[in-house]
């Protein structure tokens, strides 16, 4: 039977849920959000401002050097249609005319982008386009005079004066296939309105430009050959060789420039009579390369 009393549900704890007598903890305070204006803030917002700036040049350098690439393949494949000498006048000054605009337009227009730049921070986004470039250039100069272009007359065609909207060596052609003129010599007098806008060339770019120039000099050998013009298989075989000797000897090269290393570097530390152990050591690291395989 039942005593008439409530019946309470607390159990041991009595009749409170939190079993601290009823009382409920105070909120803990919220933090309050970090000020906008520190000097702290500010930086940031300054890395973050420089990081988007960045990444937005970046991308339109990708953009422009595709731009250049597209160009560029067009005017090899216009070059492969030389198929006669009495082609060779109109399409080569079709192809210095392009040349003209292309060096005058998107190529000018990278060069003001880098303007102010380090250009070695944006290379990745502009190499493609250059190396095209410089295989697309050397095969018309190739055509033209017979023999490769090199690194200084590239870099003179992307070098443009101030204020002039035109490059430096992209005047008038001089010659009946369109070849542009040498760059002019200054005084000490002249030029002084500005110094000149200069898309930067490192020379390595220029080096794997000519390494994609066999490929179109193999397939410029292989239609000789179905045109009847076999003495311009042995000109291309002669010139051919000539390249691939200059690739070969840079492996040698690099074995100089790692002894001259080493002996910079270690010379002092190394007794005189172990540096020949040292430097053959560090050969042997060549030893296994294809040349030496074969």
């Amino acid at each position: 039977m039942s005593s008439g009393r409530p019946r309470h549900r607390g159990g041991r704890h009595g009749n409170s849920r939190h079993g601290d007598g009823g009382e409920r903890r105070p909120p803990e305070p919220k933090p309050e959000p970090a000020a906008d204006d520190t000097p702290v803030t500010a930086m940031f917002r300054g890395f973050a401002s420089q990081l988007d700036s960045k990444h937005d040049l970046y991308e339109r350098l990708v953009k422009k050097s595709r731009d250049v690439t597209i160009e560029s393949k067009r005017i090899i494949f216009m070059l492969h249609r030389v198929t006669s000498e009495e082609q060779d006048r109109q399409v080569l000054e079709e192809a210095a005319g392009r040349f003209r605009q292309l060096e005058g337009g998107t190529l000018r227009q990278i060069a003001e982008e880098l303007a102010g730049h380090d250009p070695y921070l944006y290379l990745r986004a502009i190499s493609p386009g250059l190396q095209e470039y410089i295989e697309a250039l050397s095969f018309y100069h190739y055509l033209l005079n017979d023999r490769v272009i090199s690194c200084a007359e590239v870099q003179q065609r992307l070098t443009y004066p101030g204020g002039s909207a035109e490059p430096a060596s992209g005047a008038e052609p001089s010659t009946t296939a369109g070849e542009p003129p040498p760059p002019a010599e200054t005084g000490p007098g002249e030029g002084e309105v500005g110094d000149p806008l200069r898309l930067p060339l490192p020379y390595h770019e220029y080096v794997l430009g000519l390494a994609d120039l066999t490929g179109e000099l193999m397939r410029r050998c292989i239609s000789s050959v179905s045109s009847g013009q076999l003495e311009e298989c042995w000109r291309l075989c002669a010139l051919l060789r000539t390249i691939h000797e200059g690739f070969v000897n840079i492996g040698g090269l690099t074995k100089v420039e790692n002894a001259c290393y080493q002996l910079k570097v270690r010379g002092e530390e190394i007794p005189r009579h172990m540096l020949a152990d040292v430097f053959s050591a560090a050969d042997d690291y060549g030893a296994h390369d294809d040349y030496a395989a074969d």
